[in-house]
């Protein structure tokens, strides 16, 4: 394997990062400059201040923390440096007056820029690795904020085909049950990769047998469940007595065969309702990845749009079986990617877990029981988190992520 030199990996990654600030800098221009001011979700902040929250985490981490250059506006670097996920009821109650100025923002923006460019090289990868990552998951972050918005105070950009497209209906008639036999998984990441903290230490853990579902639950398949009396998920509109899907861009009506977005409280519910129950983390991993000797679930080859509806490809998800690239050699499909798979496990440390000394509440903050572990991945996923040992969570009545189920059954 080619390994780089400090002048190549620095090269490499000040690319990517003026490619994610372009990326983000794009979904901010989805919308007008007024509607920053808005509050799409009520208990999380105001788009505001996302616009310098990415910028004053790199300066933050890497101007202050690495290079100890001074404050280019103290005030602003507090100001946006910590992100909030409050328990419910308890939303921030600022009014947009409280906030400074788009051009202020901008200004700092432009100038924390400008100042890391010029000292680029003297910056360790892990620390910048860090700064990527972390601006990588806001712009997911960003569109479950966008998404929230009316579709009128949005700037639909050129997107995938309609989300009802492609299906293979044929595939339906596959047995929905695969058998996982029993063994070892691997979970986290290898000791010489980046990973975030509660990605370590890797470790191994033996998995009895059970059974899977080879696809997602669907919208069909989970509307049953609303017609028996279940609240429906909050991406559903019900119009005239007829269900709609709210898109990022439009409303259109429920697309039966894409996977349903929902709470893990409903993704619990409606598993008991059926008989079956969520894999755990590690049940899940053993289904995706066997006993680690795969990159992704299907196998060795990089995701590309046949295999995974990831990366920023597509706005919104795709029939449960449009995939059939994706399947794993036993045939389970879409494991990754087309929606996040909620798991029966609490977030928690692994045994031996340290936190980072430069980020120690990133993790630590929610191992509180509450929130529950997803893997896989969204459409609006970055790449470079589309990892076997990354951990992505949410509490369990969060309503507003890309996150759908999978179903297990037998031994758990």
């Amino acid at each position: 394997m080619h390994r780089w030199t400090r002048g190549e990996s620095s090269l490499r990654l000040h690319d990517e990062m003026r490619e994610v600030r372009a990326h983000t800098d794009a979904l901010f221009a989805l919308i007008a400059d007024e509607t920053l001011y808005e509050r799409p979700i009520p208990d999380r902040h105001r788009l505001i201040f996302y616009v310098g929250h990415v910028d004053a985490f790199d300066w933050n981490q890497l101007g202050r923390g690495v290079l100890d250059l001074p404050p280019v506006h103290a005030t602003f670097d507090r100001l946006f440096e910590a992100g909030i996920d409050p328990a419910p009821g308890q939303a921030p109650e600022d009014s947009p007056s409280d906030w400074p100025t788009l051009a202020e923002v901008r200004t700092y923006v432009t100038r924390t820029r400008r100042l890391l460019d010029e000292r680029w090289n003297e910056l360790p990868d892990e620390r910048v690795l860090t700064a990527l990552e972390h601006r990588w998951m806001h712009a997911e972050t960003l569109c479950y904020l966008l998404h929230q918005l009316e579709s009128s105070k949005k700037r639909p950009p050129t997107r995938r085909p309609d989300c009802a497209a492609g299906a293979n209906r044929s595939a339906l008639n596959v047995d929905p049950w695969v058998e996982v036999l029993a063994g070892p998984t691997t979970l986290g990441q290898d000791a010489g990769a980046f990973g975030w903290d509660n990605e370590f230490p890797q470790h191994a853990v033996d998995v009895a047998a059970f059974e899977v579902a080879r696809r997602k639950v669907s919208n069909g398949q989970y509307l049953r469940f609303v017609d028996a009396g279940a609240t429906p998920p909050h991406f559903w509109q019900l119009h005239a007595g007829r269900w709609w899907l709210r898109r990022m861009f439009d409303e259109v009506p429920l697309p039966l065969e894409a996977p349903v977005y929902l709470t893990h409280q409903q993704a619990t519910s409606y598993a008991e309702w059926v008989g079956a129950r969520l894999p755990t983390e590690a049940e899940w991993q053993r289904a995706a990845y066997g006993d680690g000797e795969r990159t992704f679930p299907w196998g060795n080859a990089p995701p590309d749009a046949d295999r995974a509806n990831l990366g920023f490809v597509g706005w919104d998800a795709l029939p449960v079986t449009a995939q059939p690239l994706s399947a794993t050699p036993s045939g389970v499909e879409q494991m990754l990617g087309n929606g996040w798979e909620w798991t029966s496990s609490a977030f928690s440390s692994f045994d031996g877990f340290r936190p980072r000394e430069y980020y120690p509440g990133y993790s630590a903050n929610f191992f509180d029981g509450a929130h529950y572990i997803m893997k896989g991945a969204s459409p609006r996923t970055a790449r470079r988190l589309a990892r076997p040992s990354f951990r992505n969570w949410f509490r369990a009545d969060y309503p507003y992520a890309f996150a759908t189920a999978r179903l297990a059954r037998g031994q758990g």
